[in-house]
C-alpha cells in the first residue's frame, strides 16, 4: 500500500513538472530530469514513466534526494546509462 502511494506522488511529481516548465523548453507532455555528477539535463516524454525501470530510477531519487523542492528531478545514475536506459524505452 506504501509502494502505491509513493507510485502516485512520483507519478503527480513528474507530470507537474512538465505542466510548470513549459515556458523554458519543455514541450507538452514531458519533463526534465538531471543525471550525472554533471547534472546534465535531460526532457523524459512522460510515457517513460509506464517503464519499471524508470520507475526504480525515480524511487532511488525520492530515497536519496527527495522531492521536497521544485525544481526539476535529479536522478542518482551516470549520463551513459541514462542515455542508454531512455533510447531503449523510447524505441519501445
Amino acid at each position: 500500500m506504501a509502494q502505491s502511494a509513493s507510485l502516485k506522488q512520483i507519478l503527480r511529481r513528474c507530470s507537474s513538472l512538465g505542466r510548470r516548465q513549459q515556458d523554458v523548453g519543455v514541450p507538452r507532455g514531458h519533463f526534465p530530469v538531471y543525471v550525472g555528477e554533471s547534472r546534465c539535463r535531460f526532457i523524459v516524454p512522460i510515457a517513460c514513466l509506464e517503464h519499471p525501470q524508470f520507475l526504480v530510477l525515480l524511487r532511488m531519487a525520492e530515497e536519496e534526494f527527495g522531492f521536497d523542492h521544485d525544481a526539476a528531478i535529479t536522478l542518482p545514475c551516470d549520463e551513459a546509462f541514462f542515455e542508454a536506459l531512455l533510447a531503449s524505452l523510447t524505441l519501445r
